[in-house]
């Protein structure tokens, strides 16, 4: 069975703009997740924090996409080295988020405990969580995404078989239920930090999969290297 292409370029495209309404970067669709005109679009960093695993999702999509429209013994041996060159600076940026993630988090600990005057400065600094536009904005991209998902079942039904793919789906969109549901249950006052936390977690599940990735290009380009040499 050949790849649906219309089906699966809207899929990308699903996808990116999920990418886009995460990152806050989607200015037009700023009205539908923000209740006032200067609001962030993306309330907190656990919702940004999504960006890296769809990222990496549409990264991995893209080399399929490029795939069928040139030669695979061109995207082959191309895949591997540019994977191997971006995974290796994406792990690096990542892990910095990681630190800052937890910095920020320990911050906010120590000061909520910080009775009464550290208290205080975190009450006035993150008591508050805009709840409204947060939800908005994880409901949108819980749309996009599962609009994602069918378009790419549509497009070809391996998609469902291609288990790296589909775990990467299922923990997007796992994670990104999980956030509101943080957001949503925790007291006004503790959602900053569970926020934190979720967006915490979310770097070092992407961290874990730009290994694997840096692994895998690793022993691509070896392969890729090898087999010029037999050619050679």
């Amino acid at each position: 069975m050949e790849l649906r292409l219309p089906f699966f370029i809207a899929a990308c495209f699903c996808l990116l703009l999920a990418l886009l309404v995460e990152l806050g970067a989607a200015e037009l669709l700023t009205w539908l997740t923000a209740d006032r005109i200067g609001e962030k679009a993306t309330p907190g960093f656990g919702i940004n924090a999504l960006a890296l695993l769809d990222g990496i999702l549409l990264y991995n999509l893209v080399w399929m996409l490029l795939s069928v429209i040139v030669p695979r013994a061109v995207t082959g041996r191309a895949q591997g080295i540019v994977t191997l060159i971006l995974s290796f600076f994406a792990l690096l940026g990542t892990i910095l988020l990681i630190l800052a993630a937890f910095a920020l988090l320990m911050l906010m600990l120590g000061l909520l405990v910080a009775v009464p005057f550290g208290t205080i400065a975190y009450l006035a600094a993150w008591g508050h969580f805009a709840r409204g536009p947060a939800a908005a904005t994880l409901l949108l991209a819980m749309v996009l995404k599962l609009a994602f998902l069918i378009l790419a079942v549509l497009a070809h039904q391996r998609f469902l078989q291609n288990k790296g793919l589909l775990i990467l789906t299922a923990v997007s969109v796992g994670l990104t239920w999980v956030i509101a549901f943080v957001h949503a249950f925790l007291p006004i006052f503790l959602v900053s930090i569970g926020d934190q936390l979720m967006a915490l977690v979310i770097c070092i599940v992407a961290a874990i999969w730009l290994l694997l990735l840096l692994i895998g290009s690793i022993i691509a380009t070896i392969k890729a290297i090898l087999s010029l040499r037999r050619v050679a």
